[in-house]
């Protein structure tokens, strides 16, 4: 019916010579192997898991609000290293707004010289770590010209970074400190 096609498909090659070999003998090992292998792998990732949770823990990676509360309210950035805070007590002269305070307040502290017209903040957005009540919270009187200026105080103890400690002392000796309470926006 059809005419015939030609077989246009391309000629086999000519055999050639392979060389003749013994069989091929796997002893029982090379499972063995792979399985302690895929178990090696297994443990090392699981103690790589391990170790990256334990330094997240460490380093207290809350969001944006635990990166800010370690960072002693700077916003957090890509290269936020660890933030020591120590605990400064500070003499704020007016007693009754440190009555106002209690654990956990942010505040301002600013300074005022006597004589100077004008203030200056020294540490910005610290908490309240402490309100000490009883004896060391009763008024103090300080001499005219004395260390903290005229008029009474009362300690308050702030979590800050130990620049800002020592800033805090500098201030509190040469002038009066006050605290402006921090409200969240």
């Amino acid at each position: 019916m059809f005419p015939s096609v030609p077989d246009t498909r391309p000629a086999p090659p000519a055999p050639c010579g392979v060389p003749s070999f013994g069989p091929l003998r796997v002893r029982g090992g090379g499972g063995q192997r792979l399985r302690r292998a895929l178990r090696g792998q297994r443990r090392a990732l699981a103690a790589g898991f391990a170790l990256a949770s334990a330094v997240l823990a460490a380093s207290g990676s809350g969001g944006e609000k635990g990166a800010a509360a370690v960072a002693g309210g700077a916003p957090p950035g890509p290269e936020r290293r660890a933030v020591r805070l120590v605990s400064a007590p500070v003499r704020i002269a007016d007693a009754a707004t440190v009555g106002l305070l209690r654990p956990g307040d942010r505040v301002d502290v600013i300074a005022a010289v006597d004589g100077d017209a004008e203030a200056r903040v020294v540490a910005r957005d610290v908490r309240v770590a402490e309100v000490p009540r009883g004896a060391g919270d009763a008024e103090v009187s300080f001499p005219e010209g004395g260390g903290a200026g005229a008029g009474s105080g009362a300690l308050v103890v702030l979590s800050v970074e130990r620049r800002t400690a020592a800033a805090l002392a500098g201030a509190g000796a040469v002038g009066r400190l006050a605290v402006a309470v921090s409200h969240a926006e």
